[in-house]
């Protein structure tokens, strides 16, 4: 193997690791911000002697779950996308990052906890005498936004360089006029020589 041909290999495993690395980031932002939003954010105290407290959960405040599911489902994009388009993904998740986080630390306030209230429950009137107390989800919540921003901050500088998710492993022909295709061992006796299936070929370049 040229000297060449393993600078190749190396960056291009670099950036197949900022690939990963940018998908595992927004994955765990995502699912954070999905979980997040179906549990209790805030609680409501009424002043009525004996009332119970009304729980109010994220999903009753904002549409910071829906926004979760769609930064999943940018995921699958970013993997299916290559050149501009895997730019144009990078940046729809720095959106919905940013929107995320934004709703989070401002859907909480003490009005909007009461009348989340108060759709919850019939017997509570927001302009009766109350208390509010908030919890730590909100602030998780906007800790997954900053996550999927990050991603998408990501992809959109470097994403338009990563190769290709989908065609990481395919199969390179061997030299003996042979494909890796007709042998399905040909993958792991490359990788016991040392090779970087994720390399580019030489002829290519």
């Amino acid at each position: 193997m040229t000297e060449s041909t393993r600078e190749a290999g190396t960056g291009s495993a670099s950036r197949g690791r900022e690939a990963l690395l940018a998908a595992l980031v927004c994955a765990a932002g995502a699912i954070l911000a999905v979980y997040a939003s179906g549990r209790t954010w805030a609680a409501v105290d009424p002043a009525a002697q004996g009332a119970e407290d009304l729980q109010v959960t994220g999903e009753a405040l904002t549409g910071t779950g829906a926004l979760g599911w769609a930064a999943l489902a940018a995921l699958a994009a970013l993997a299916a996308t290559r050149g501009r388009a895997r730019i144009a993904v990078g940046a729809v998740l720095t959106l919905l990052g940013a929107a995320i986080c934004a709703l989070s630390l401002t859907a909480a306030d003490p009005a909007s906890v009461a009348d989340a209230a108060a759709e919850a429950s019939a017997l509570f009137n927001p302009g009766d005498a109350h208390s509010t107390t908030t919890t730590a989800w909100p602030a998780l919540s906007a800790a997954g936004g900053v996550l999927i921003a990050l991603a998408g901050v990501l992809t959109a500088v470097r994403g338009g360089r990563w190769p290709g998710m989908s065609a990481r492993y395919d199969r390179r022909p061997q030299q003996a006029g042979r494909t890796a295709s007709d042998d399905p061992t040909a993958l792991w006796k490359s990788l016991d020589r040392g090779e970087d299936p994720t390399a580019a070929d030489p002829e290519e370049h």
